[in-house]
């Protein structure tokens, strides 16, 4: 049963997509971005949010297919979409679900679930990285309120938001342990964007920087406690290094069948691209690549459901689904020619798209840190 009805929210996402993204993606992807409107369209089909809880607005779907509109997203060719629909719906509802009080909860997540809301996580910033511990940005507690100063870069959905989870220090002087999680409603008075940041790939995913100033935010706004942030984000990277895997095996299934496809019809030397064995070859070592990780990808959903996932897993996941991602788009655009550099074929949106995977959630040298700490930790216990 639970595969029927995976397959049922399947083909319910596949004719929401062709009918409300496929005609205007390229016009978004010019534009730098989804329409605001668009948030409402898929939260009134049911795809924002699919696994969150019942009383709140949702299905209560199985994790599955929450992975599984990702899936179809990325397939399809809207990495930039699916980027935003990740940090959206897999990222801020849990967090706020798992930490957020139950006020917290009714006030964001049906309008998260709904499409009413859009929501963004701001970690970022502009002198740190992936240095969460060396952030800058600043809550004072004042009386009943905490006031904010800092900035953020990079953040996904940063033009649309009307709720992002800020990281930001409450004790300026104990690195990790002082930072504190707070979600900072886009309409208060101190917070401001800077125009959409322009970048090599995922076009239609808006980036912005954000800027606080002096900005005030009730006590109520804290989610969960005070220097508890670092934990929670360490808590929750598993699901979000899930997602982005997700999106990465969906892109490589999408580039492959645009491949196949694509030296069925070309030729070459009076016979099919498809009959040389260079290519025969070389699509059957994609699809061997596809599918190993594809496995792995599984075992780590069922090792997250069953709440056992470790961050070591979920680096060796990011990191191999990834790089397979950008070894995969690059060898089907390899197998384009020269119109695989062209804009005219949407391989190419498949290879610019993929860059940013190893990037972002944590970048590739990150992820062998965390695998090789895990290593090393082992072997010492011994």
């Amino acid at each position: 049963m639970l595969n029927e009805e995976i397959n049922l929210y399947r083909d319910m996402t596949i004719r929401m997509l062709e009918q409300e993204v496929v005609p205007f993606y390229e016009a978004w992807e010019s534009a730098g971005q989804v329409p605001r409107s668009l948030w409402n369209t898929l939260g009134a089909a049911g795809l924002l949010g699919v696994d969150m809880p019942e009383r709140y607005g949702a299905a209560q779907a199985p994790f599955d297919v929450a992975q599984m509109v990702l899936e179809e997203m990325s397939r399809m060719g809207f990495g930039g979409l699916a980027s935003g629909l990740n940090i959206h719906a897999n990222i801020v509802m849990p967090y706020i679900l798992a930490y957020g009080n139950e006020e917290q909860k009714q006030h964001w997540l049906p309008k998260l679930i709904s499409g009413e809301a859009v929501g963004a996580i701001a970690m970022t910033e502009p002198s740190t990285g992936s240095d969460l511990a060396a952030i800058q940005t600043r809550a004072v507690r004042k009386g009943d309120n905490w006031v904010l100063n800092g900035s953020k870069i990079f953040i996904t959905n940063g033009l649309h938001a009307d709720v992002v989870i800020v990281c930001a220090k409450t004790e300026l002087q104990a690195g990790a342990k002082g930072i504190s999680l707070f979600l900072v409603d886009t309409s208060l008075a101190g917070f401001s964007r800077g125009p959409g940041i322009k970048k090599i790939g995922q076009h239609a995913s808006d980036t912005a920087e954000l800027f606080f100033d002096d900005l005030v935010i009730p006590h109520v706004a804290l989610l969960g406690e005070e220097k508890q942030g670092f934990t929670y984000l360490m808590q929750e990277l598993p699901r979000e290094r899930l997602g982005v895997a997700t999106q990465a095996v969906g892109s490589a299934e999408g580039a492959l069948a645009l491949t196949i496809d694509y030296v069925q019809q070309r030729k070459a030397f009076e016979q099919r691209i498809a009959d040389f064995q260079n290519t025969r070859f070389k699509l059957a070592e994609i699809k061997t690549r596809i599918e190993v990780c594809k496995a792995y990808l599984n075992q780590c959903m069922r090792l997250y459901q069953a709440g056992d996932m470790t961050s070591q897993e979920a680096s060796i996941l990011k990191l191999s689904s990834t790089q397979m991602q950008c070894w995969v788009v690059d060898q089907c655009l390899q197998l384009f020619g020269g119109y695989g550099y062209t804009q005219e074929y949407p391989i190419s949106r498949f290879y610019l798209d993929a860059r940013v995977q190893t990037l972002y959630a944590g970048t590739s040298e990150i992820m062998k840190e965390v695998i090789a700490r895990g290593m090393i930790s082992k072997r010492e216990t011994k």
